[in-house]
């Protein structure tokens, strides 16, 4: 009985593990089947038009099987090094957290150095990211570094390539479905030769018209459907491969030698130089296994790629080049007239499908990476829409997504044939992928801290491939190749300038904030006068007081008895955690009831709905107050320093963090006159308030205890009496001396986004009946 009595616990834990194992994996397994419908669209509808495009040029089949050879081994090593070796074993180890995509990497190397130029995290710490033990860096690592914060030059050169890889992949979302659909409604032609190519072109344009009038459900109510739809089609290419390789040359296998690479260019020479152009279109949508690595897991997204995806798409090209060996007639129409009659129908509705899903794919990026950009300060204002309100990355746009529907259909309509807009496409995919490809040398030598030679293993590696690959897209500009530098341009120049501009604003507003001393004697000095109330003071500054509120008691000397000044800030993380959104702290003596909250989101989260949040707000300074108290009756004599900044956790806890609001976080080793230090077992410095006790004694702990007791009792009266919002209506323009590039960007540029963006108030969504403007001019 013993023994049973020992064994039987041990059989208990093992069977918890197994069953905790197998939980884990069926939601792994659950994760790769939801990708098929998101993530994989547009690289699978490739095999429509690859071979289409890659022979649409000079390059012409002979007697002999070297050029079809040449092309399915360059497609075979095109797959297998950039999607598979690249994206899925490589770069996939690059996220920042969980999430993917170019704003990842840059993120990363904000955080981890002073390279970035945008918003980072100046307001503390997050314990998120930084669990990691310190450890040594190399002297690569440190040169890198050191280079970038020397140059500043050279950080906004580094911003700029950021935002021109963001731009390709908005140009993707006018291509990506413009391509596919175009390519998928042309097999009608297979059958209805007759069928005059305007017909094509039009129902594509219905496709399309559909597709993009679907957007605003959001992509969780369809989103059941793509799965399956996807599975489907890969289902079908993977099986029509198998059945071409066996029927007309099953001899193709010998193409998976890299040796007819080499024999391919040296027979066909420039032509096939040239034809890289076409063959770049098989691994188009490898980029967005990273940029939607957010809503998967990497071991999802690994095993789906490699078990279904990359198997299937092999066969598909492998059993084309055999049809195409036996029917060299049919070059201009080999996917179609592959299928054996019996299942063409079937297959055609299958591939207008995918083509749809795909769309959906890039559409959804382009929503998610336009949403990054305006948190970050680097896009106008526009509104955003969430679409599900449990995945804040489905997200709907409504002006983004009636300018790509327009310019797909003008681009349908304009060029109306795949070849020139293949030439497009894989030119915005290759400086697409050129770019990760550079921005992941820094992240391996500045964030992983390893040896530049591996660093440049890999960006001379993938990076000459993409460059041959570049090189060929270029010569094909005056063909098509055109349109995506044109739109990217443009795309470039908004975001830059609005980012300038922002940039610019922040800035006046920092160098000419008004010190709190000088505010309350200015407010003595004009009889200011306190109105019943809460007032929320929106602005971007951290400390001081705005140069908008200053200019509006100037004017009308009163404000409200309860004033709180907030600042949201985007940083340059994914997400923040809600126990480190808020932070709160007093401005000044008690006796001015002036606070200031500091509120923090990640560049990947959605806002707010405003009731809500101005609830939260005054909750948080409920809990600041009572947090005061809980210190003052616990016999830690302290009073909180003006200026420093509480972290208000999700549910109040006995510790306070602060945070000074105009410095980093604390070194390990720091002393304060009226704090202590303390460094836990990760190594991150926390700082326990001490508040200083004027008063001493027990009579004056309960005397401090009743006045934060009747702060609160204030605080809620006040809000009985009404809340008003006030918020700057600034109007940015350069100083006169000032080049006359500057002047045409801010006044011109900047000034024609700013008033044609949505406004302040409206993406705060502070209604507008307790809304006060303020108006200022910013001479920058």
């Amino acid at each position: 009985m013993d023994v049973e009595g020992g064994l039987l616990p041990a059989v208990q834990s093992t069977a918890r593990r197994t069953s905790s194992s197998w939980g884990l994996q069926k939601a792994t397994l659950l994760l790769a089947y939801q990708s098929f419908g998101v993530v994989y669209g547009d690289l699978c509808i490739s095999p429509v038009y690859v071979y289409k495009n890659t022979f649409s040029g000079k390059l012409r089949l002979h007697e002999e099987d070297e050029e079809i050879l040449g092309v399915l081994s360059l497609v075979f090593w095109s797959l297998t090094l950039i999607p598979l070796l690249k994206y899925i074993i490589l770069v996939l180890g690059a996220d920042d957290n969980g999430e993917g995509g170019t704003f990842a990497l840059y993120s990363l190397m904000c955080r981890r150095s002073r390279m970035g130029l945008l918003n980072n995290i100046n307001q503390g710490s997050l314990s998120a990211y930084d669990h990691k033990e310190p450890r040594e860096e190399l002297k690569s690592s440190l040169a890198i570094k050191g280079f970038f914060e020397k140059h500043y030059s050279l950080r906004v050169v580094l911003l700029l390539f950021v935002l021109m890889g963001t731009s390709m992949v908005i140009g993707d979302g006018v291509f990506t479905p413009t391509m596919s659909v175009l390519s998928a409604v042309s097999g009608l032609r297979i059958k209805f030769p007759e069928l005059h190519e305007n017909y094509t072109v039009l129902f594509a344009c219905f496709v399309l018209i559909g597709l993009f009038a679907l957007q605003h459900y959001g992509t969780h109510r369809v989103g059941f459907l793509f799965a399956p739809i996807l599975l489907a089609w890969l289902g079908c290419i993977g099986g029509i491969g198998i059945y071409n390789i066996l029927k007309w040359n099953p001899s193709v296998i010998r193409a998976l030698s890299p040796y007819y690479i080499y024999n391919f260019f040296r027979k066909a020479g420039r032509d096939g130089w040239s034809s890289l152009g076409g063959i770049v279109l098989c691994i188009t949508g490898a980029e967005a296994m990273f940029a939607d690595l957010g809503h998967f897991s990497k071991l999802s997204l690994r095993l789906g790629f490699t078990l279904v995806v990359y198997p299937c798409l092999v066969l598909a090209y492998m059993g084309e080049a055999a049809y195409l060996s036996e029917h060299r007639e049919d070059l201009q129409s080999s996917f179609y007239k592959a299928l054996p009659d019996r299942v063409f129908w079937p297959v055609l509705i299958i591939a207008t499908l995918a083509t749809v899903v795909g769309s959906q794919a890039i559409i959804s990026a382009t929503f998610s990476i336009i949403s990054q950009c305006r948190a970050l300060g680097c896009f106008p204002r526009i509104k955003v829409v969430h679409t599900s309100s449990q995945v804040h990355g489905q997200i709907y746009i409504p002006e983004v997504n009636w300018v790509l529907m327009f310019l797909c259909l003008a681009v349908t309509v304009g060029f109306r044939d795949t070849e020139m807009i293949g030439n497009a496409y894989g030119l915005a995919v290759i400086l697409v992928m050129f770019a990760t490809t550079c921005l992941m040398f820094l992240v391996i030598t500045t964030v992983w801290n390893k040896n530049i030679l591996l660093a440049g293993l890999f960006t001379v590696g993938f990076g000459s491939i993409e460059l041959t690959y570049l090189s060929a897209c270029l010569a094909k500009v005056p063909h098509g190749g055109w349109l995506p530098l044109l739109l990217s341009l443009i795309t470039l120049l908004t975001m830059s300038t609005w980012h300038y501009g922002t940039k610019k604003k922040e800035e006046y507003e920092l160098q000419n904030k008004v010190c709190l001393d000088r505010f309350l004697s200015l407010s003595s000095g004009i009889g200011l006068s306190r109105v019943p109330g809460v007032g929320f003071v929106y602005s971007s500054a951290v400390t001081g007081v705005p140069p908008m509120f200053a200019h509006f008691v100037t004017n009308f000397p009163a404000f409200h008895r309860v004033l709180i000044f907030v600042s949201i800030q985007t940083l340059t993380v994914p997400k923040v955690s809600p126990d480190e959104r808020f932070l709160v702290g007093r401005v000044g003596p008690p006796a001015n009831r002036l606070f200031r909250c500091v509120v923090r989101y990640g560049y990947k989260e959605g806002r707010w709905d405003h009731f809500n949040f101005e609830n939260q707000l005054l909750m948080k300074v409920v809990e600041f107050l009572e947090m005061h108290q809980h210190e003052v009756n616990a016999d830690e004599p302290g009073s909180s320093e003006s200026g420093e900044l509480s972290v208000i956790p999700a549910s109040s806890q006995q510790q306070v963090v602060v945070v000074d609001a105009d410095t980093a976080p604390p070194p390990a080793s720091c002393s304060g006159g009226s704090s202590s230090c303390e460094i836990d077992a990760a190594g991150v410095v926390s700082r326990r308030v001490r508040f200083e006790e004027p008063w001493g004694g027990a009579a004056g702990r309960r005397e401090a205890a009743g006045k934060n007791s009747g702060e609160v009792k204030t605080l809620m009266e006040e809000r009985e009496s009404g809340v008003s919002y006030m918020i700057g209506h600034t109007c940015v323009e350069a100083h006169e001396a000032s080049p006359a590039v500057k002047k045409f960007a801010v006044n011109v540029v900047y000034g024609f986004l700013r008033r044609n963006s949505r406004r302040p108030a409206a993406e705060l969504g502070i209604p507008h009946t307790s809304l006060v403007e303020v108006g200022m001019t910013y001479r920058v």
